[in-house]
């Protein structure tokens, strides 16, 4: 099953994520199917590819909890 999740990217104490798809028994880091944007926790700045987030969702990629909260706060999701 695929999921639209976060990758761990940054240094130590610093993190910073990508918004990833990738097949949801892969470890986290793994490879992803596509990279669909990036989020700073410690700025709370981020950038997401609404195009590419919208066409994977009506594929049937299911978010997780986390990312479903920052696609509502980005208000790509109702």
């Amino acid at each position: 099953m695929l999921k639209l999740r976060l990758k761990r990217a940054g240094r130590k104490r610093s993190p910073s994520y990508r918004l990833v798809i990738m097949e949801n028994s892969y470890r986290r880091d793994g490879r992803p199917i596509d990279e669909v944007g990036y989020y700073n926790p410690i700025s709370k700045q981020y950038n997401f590819e609404v195009d590419k987030i919208k066409k994977w969702l009506n594929y049937g990629v299911k978010p997780t909890a986390t990312v479903l909260t920052l696609l509502k706060k980005s208000e790509i999701i109702d």
